[in-house]
């Protein structure tokens, strides 16, 4: 067992987290946010700023009736303003009427903000600190202050600094969290002034850092060395600007790392959903390079990795990646060595003999369509129906007599109509149909839906989910080669198919194909098993 001493884990995607830029939480969201981060055993959950703005104040009063079973919810505000006592400051009653156990209220710790920002003394600030913490002592639980800008305001006026510290600590303030607001502190310099609140403060210390030189992770790791015991993070290392520290490479750096058992084994294989889950409710894409939960994280590429991770995984990963919930992935490209090929086979549960001359013909033809611009990485779809058609246990489906595509423009004012007519065979019998849609390949789309789905029904639950288009030289301009990457889902999984060509509908359509064909085969596979 690690020396460390037990660690807080303190959650602020709600709040801070919500000032990231594209990020906007609706009350069901955070409701929603919420219970996830409890399930992941997350100690404090801030939820947001109740004196700030109604919607906060929503959140609060919706929790009362589904308070999380394990974690305490807290509610973040200021320090009264100068001039007025705190029980007459409307922030100070918003946080009182969020009805939570504990609150948060920051208040300056950089001598160059009350005197600048606020314009007000450095005494009148300590006293701001000081009677806000005394006023919210008794009625709430438990009180966090938040000590923002300490580090800049620290190596600005150490003594001044460490006097805001001296205020909350004399009000009684139940944790005092040093934060790096700005971002910019190095390693060495978070120990070092570590060490020095700690000769004059007693109070249990947290740290809160955000990410604008790239430290957030490592400046919180190192904080807890030197004996902080509350860690504040988001979600994914959403939060102003650049950021604030990454939870999700916090927690399972603390757990597997450090030795410390902030969560349990449980709750830690739920980090890759959470991490996702947030990601969903924030409408951003999930960053696939993330530590630990991107879908990179436990990828692997070249040949010389994969055969090696095949005789053993800790030759080229960490940890588990089940241990956090995510999995080991082998990409597909040019890269790729005949390991690759037997290692995304019996991902299909193909049965390949490592001397069997298909590998190697399945290899040499990957890289061949690679050269052509062909990317297997994102459409996984394409390369088990590649490998499929070179075993000759692909099976038509449809055969495409012809389609036609039109764009019309009537005037400068109107959208252009698109409208695709295709005939396909299936079987004895030929389907003719035709469709719109607000752009050529979304019109094909439809119309190829049209013509397979009354013997296809299962079709129907086929949804595109995402469209991409590289154009791979630019030096051709208009006739460039081009490559689309089609995603699709039924509901239940999701699937990458890809096509390559001078003419962007015909790119469109044979990754469409590829999409068509892969729902397909699984459909028949399972209906097999």
């Amino acid at each position: 067992m690690s020396k460390l001493g037990p660690i807080k884990l303190y959650d602020t995607t709600l709040r801070d987290g919500s000032q990231a830029e594209d990020i906007a939480f609706s009350v069901e969201d955070k409701i929603r946010i919420a219970q996830k981060l409890d399930e992941l055993g997350i100690h404090y959950i801030e939820g947001g700023w109740p004196g700030s703005n109604p919607k906060d104040l929503q959140f609060f009063q919706e929790m009362k009736s589904a308070p999380p079973g394990r974690a305490k919810m807290v509610a973040f505000g200021s320090t009264c303003r100068a001039g007025t006592p705190p029980q007459k400051d409307p922030n100070l009653q918003a946080l009182i009427e969020a009805g939570t156990e504990v609150v948060t209220i920051f208040g300056k710790s950089w001598d160059i903000h009350p005197l600048e920002a606020l314009n007000i003394t450095l005494d009148q600030n300590l006293e701001m600190i000081h009677h806000s913490i005394h006023f919210l002592k008794g009625r709430v639980e438990e009180i966090i202050f938040d000590a923002e800008h300490f580090f800049d305001g620290y190596k600005s006026n150490p003594r001044y600094a460490l006097s805001t510290l001296m205020a909350a600590q004399e009000a009684e303030a139940d944790w005092i969290v040093l934060c790096d607001t700005n971002g910019g502190t190095l390693l060495d310099e978070i120990q070092s002034i570590i060490k020095e609140v700690k000769k004059q403060i007693r109070v249990p210390l947290g740290i809160h850092v955000h990410n604008d030189t790239e430290m957030a992770v490592a400046n919180t790791l190192l904080a807890v060395k030197e004996g902080v015991q509350m860690v504040h993070g988001t979600i994914n290392g959403y939060g102003e600007r650049c950021g604030n520290a990454n939870l999700c490479s916090i927690i399972p750096n603390l757990k597997l790392k450090m030795g410390v058992d902030c969560i349990t084994d449980a709750q830690l294989k739920k980090m890759t959903e959470v991490s996702r889950f947030v990601s969903e409710l924030a409408n951003l894409p999930h960053y696939k390079y993330l530590p630990y939960v991107g879908d990179s994280a436990f990828a692997h590429k070249g040949g010389i990795h994969v055969s090696a991770i095949r005789k053993s995984d800790a030759t080229y990963e960490h940890i588990s990646p089940e241990r956090v919930g995510n999995r080991q992935r082998v990409l597909i490209s040019d890269l790729s060595g005949e390991s690759n090929i037997l290692y995304k086979a019996s991902e299909f549960k193909i049965d390949f003999q490592s001397k069997d001359p298909k590998v190697r013909n399945i290899l040499d033809n990957l890289k061949k369509l690679e050269n052509e611009g062909f990317q297997f990485e994102g459409a996984e779809g394409s390369f088990e129906i590649l490998i499929k058609k070179a075993l000759g246990q692909h099976k038509k489906f449809f055969e495409l007599m012809g389609f036609r595509v039109i764009v019309e423009k009537k005037t400068e004012e109107e959208i252009p109509l698109s409208e695709a007519t295709i005939m396909v065979r299936i079987g004895n019998q030929v389907e003719h149909t035709a469709a719109v849609g607000n752009g050529p390949v979304n019109a094909l789309d439809h119309a190829i839906r049209k013509a397979l789905e009354k013997f296809y029904p299962s079709l129907k639950e086929v949804k595109l989910l995402d469209y991409k288009v590289r154009i791979l030289s630019t030096k051709d301009g208009t006739g460039a080669q081009t490559r689309v990457l089609i995603e699709s889902g039924d509901g239940k999984s999701k699937w990458g198919t890809v096509g390559v060509s001078e003419n962007i509908i015909q790119a469109s359509w044979q990754a469409l194909v590829d999409s068509i064909d892969y729902k397909l085969l699984k459909k028949e596979e399972g209906e097999k098993s």
